[in-house]
C-alpha cells in the first residue's frame, strides 16, 4: 500500500481508512524502525508499541512553552514594576521645583537620568513669552502635533514634533506626548519625551504613566502664575 498515492481513486485517505489498515496490518508500523524512529515510538515487550517517548515528549514541550512564558509575564511585570518605581521618584522631585524654569529644568534631568531618555519639554501656546526653560507654540500648534483636537495623547514617531526638543531634536528617534491644560482660562500645552531609541516610545505602549506625570506637571506649574 502506498499512502503517498492515496486511495485506489487517487483521492487522499481518510483518517478511518488509515485506521482500519493500520488495525488489520499491525506489523506496519511495529517492524518498521525507521518509522518508528520518525515518530518517536518503540516497540516494548509483548511487541506493544510503547508511546512513552512522544508522550513525554509532548510534556517537555508543553512545560517549555509554559516556562517561557511565565518568564515573559515576569519580566514584563518586573518592567512595570520598575517604572512605576521610578515615576513615583520622578513626581517626589518634580514636586520639590521651586518655580516654572525649576519644574522645567528637573523634568528634563529626570528624564535623562532616571528614564535614560534624550530629553523632556514642556510647551505652552502662548502669545508672547513663556517661562525660562518651556517651549513656545503657537495657537493650534498642539492640535496639529498631536494629529487631531480629540487627541490626548501619541505614541511613536512624529516629525513635526522634533523642534520641541531644540538642538538635541537629531538625536530623537521616538516620542511621547500629552496634552496638558494650565491656569484658568485654561492655557494648552504638551508634555513631551524624547527618546533616542526608535522603539523606546511606540503606538502600542500605553500612556498611563506619561498622563500621570503630565497631571503632576499640570497641577505643580498652577502653584505660580503665568506672567
Amino acid at each position: 500500500m502506498d499512502g503517498s498515492q492515496g486511495g485506489m481513486d487517487g483521492l487522499p485517505l481518510e483518517p478511518a481508512a488509515v485506521r482500519r489498515f493500520l488495525s488489520d496490518n499491525p506489523e506496519f508500523i511495529r517492524d518498521d524502525a525507521g518509522l518508528l524512529d520518525e515518530l518517536g515510538l518503540r516497540v516494548a515487550a509483548g511487541n506493544v508499541v510503547d508511546f512513552a517517548p512522544a508522550a513525554l515528549a509532548r510534556v517537555h514541550a508543553a512545560h517549555q512553552r509554559e516556562a517561557m512564558q511565565r518568564q515573559q509575564i515576569e519580566a514584563v511585570a518586573r518592567a512595570n514594576f520598575s517604572a512605576q518605581a521610578q515615576t513615583h521618584g520622578a513626581v517626589i522631585d518634580l514636586l520639590d521645583a521651586r518655580n516654572h524654569s525649576d519644574l522645567a529644568w528637573r523634568l528634563d534631568e529626570l528624564a535623562q537620568h532616571r528614564f535614560g531618555l534624550t530629553a523632556a519639554v514642556v510647551a505652552l501656546e502662548a502669545e508672547a513669552r513663556v517661562p525660562a526653560g518651556w517651549t513656545r507654540l503657537v495657537e493650534g500648534q498642539v492640535d496639529l502635533i498631536l494629529g487631531g483636537a480629540q487627541r490626548l495623547a501619541r505614541m511613536g514617531f512624529a516629525p513635526t514634533a522634533l523642534p520641541l526638543f531644540g538642538a538635541r531634536c537629531d538625536q530623537v528617534r521616538s516620542m511621547a506626548m500629552v496634552r496638558v491644560a494650565m491656569w484658568e482660562p485654561a492655557r494648552q500645552g504638551l508634555l513631551a519625551f524624547g527618546s533616542a531609541d526608535p522603539q523606546g516610545f511606540t503606538e502600542e505602549m500605553g500612556v498611563e504613566l506619561v498622563a500621570f506625570l503630565a497631571r503632576v506637571v499640570e497641577r505643580t506649574a498652577e502653584r505660580w502664575p503665568i506672567l
